[in-house]
């Protein structure tokens, strides 16, 4: 007695039928279907972001020497 049986089912159809009309039930089925799979999109996105990429390569170091940094300025005063 804990579950429905198929007469029970039956009756619900019938009665989302008759609430509903014949007309909007495959707007409704279709609305129903692009929501699931927006939904179904969405998680596999949350799912991807919550795994973690591979680290970037580092670049090569070159074997350039390393650039020289200037001297600093010297002021010089002219007496004249």
């Amino acid at each position: 007695m804990g579950g429905l049986s198929w007469w029970h089912w039956l009756i619900v159809v019938g009665v989302v039928v008759i609430l509903f009309g014949a007309k909007r039930m495959p707007d409704a089925a279709r609305g129903l279907g692009r929501s699931l799979r927006i939904l179904k999109s969405e998680v596999a996105t949350m799912g991807q972001d919550d795994t973690p990429s591979k680290p970037a390569a580092l670049p090569i170091a070159s074997t350039a020497t390393p650039p020289v940094s200037p001297e600093p300025l010297v002021r010089t005063t002219n007496a004249a």
